[in-house]
């Protein structure tokens, strides 16, 4: 349980950005936790899963980074149909999908490689393909940092919402998630396949009676033809939400293009497709230097190798700007600005 000074955190975060962390630590148990926070009461605290949903703009974090790296992959309890896997929160989203596949347990297969933590996973309720992690969430279990007692959150206390939950907002900064137990299917899985990328990539590999594994394969190859890997090209995935809208801003926005693509949510909202909005305004490929919106994919930014994350923030800026004045909607960014 090293604790280090000054410590450069672009490892840590998949933007790739230079920020240095007055103090940083990792964290394997609840004990070493509360050693940590006993050790630095008055300090600033951030903690990192994947760093897979983080920008960082100031070149210095004036505080504690602790890295979660409590891992686990139980099984707590099962019937003949279901699972309930309890699994770290320091453990990799992806390795958790890959793990529970392998056990033939349904119920992730959409949420293949996503990146990032299984702690992180309920915050922003990560979705993927028609599922989201409020499908299969059954509970967790989280630090309290000011009274160091563990609280468990069932599906209704985390109170999920689209890329949202009750740690983004109402709770934010007062727990750290130590594990996430889901309920997952060990038969008879209900296969999610109505996405249009899914169902074509399906047909191009003649596969017509698909398994879970089948639909991880497909995800996974669909994500790598279409998202820059962090490790060759510094992102985040979707920067910005598909904005949810009344069915009034939709019919305008049809007068001018007959096909905008829109799901419906409610009887008078509807979610639009942010990615197309913003390829649509010009966006898609631009670069600016070191920066820019990535030529594949008009949702992720991308660093090219030493920009600062005011550049890549302010981009994000003028394409929220741009996007307001060309279609009057408003762009939110999914991704965590310090």
């Amino acid at each position: 349980m090293e604790v280090r000074e000054n410590f450069n955190l672009k490892a840590f975060n998949t933007f790739g950005i230079d920020c240095y962390s007055k103090y940083f630590s990792t964290f394997e148990s609840v004990d070493e936790l509360k050693s940590l926070l006993e050790k630095f009461p008055n300090e600033k605290l951030l903690i990192l899963g994947g760093g897979s949903n983080i920008l960082f703009t100031e070149r210095n974090f004036d505080g504690l980074v602790l890295y979660n790296q409590i891992k686990g992959f139980d099984i707590i309890d099962e019937s003949d149909g279901f699972v309930s896997v309890k699994s770290g929160g320091g453990e990799s989203w992806h390795q958790f999908v890959m793990k529970c596949l392998e056990q033939n347990y349904g119920g992730v297969e959409n949420l293949s490689f996503i990146p990032g933590s299984v702690g992180a996973s309920p915050m922003q309720n990560i979705g993927a393909y028609g599922v989201e992690i409020k499908d299969i969430f059954e509970k967790l279990e989280a630090f309290h940092i000011k009274t160091k007692e563990i609280h468990t959150f069932n599906k209704d206390k985390c109170e999920f919402a689209y890329r949202e939950s009750v740690f983004k907002r109402k709770l934010k900064g007062q727990y750290i998630i130590l594990n996430v137990t889901y309920r997952l299917t060990k038969k008879h899985h209900s296969l999610k396949t109505d996405y249009g990328a899914i169902k074509d990539e399906l047909k191009k590999q003649n596969i017509n009676s698909p398994t879970i594994q089948d639909i991880s394969r497909v995800v996974i190859s669909i994500r790598e033809s279409k998202l820059p890997n962090p490790k060759e090209i510094g992102n985040a995935g979707s920067f910005f939400k598909n904005p949810i809208v009344s069915t009034d801003i939709l019919v305008e926005l049809q007068k001018h293009y007959a096909h905008v693509p829109n799901y419906p949510v409610s009887n008078d909202k509807v979610k639009l497709a942010a990615g197309w909005l913003i390829e649509k305004a010009g966006w898609k490929g631009k670069v600016f230097g070191n920066y820019g919106v990535h030529k594949k994919q008009a949702l992720v930014l991308v660093n090219y190798g030493g920009a600062k994350g005011n550049d890549i923030y302010s981009l994000s800026e003028q394409i929220i700007q741009d996007i307001q004045e060309k279609f009057g909607v408003t762009l939110e960014r999914e991704v965590n600005i310090l």
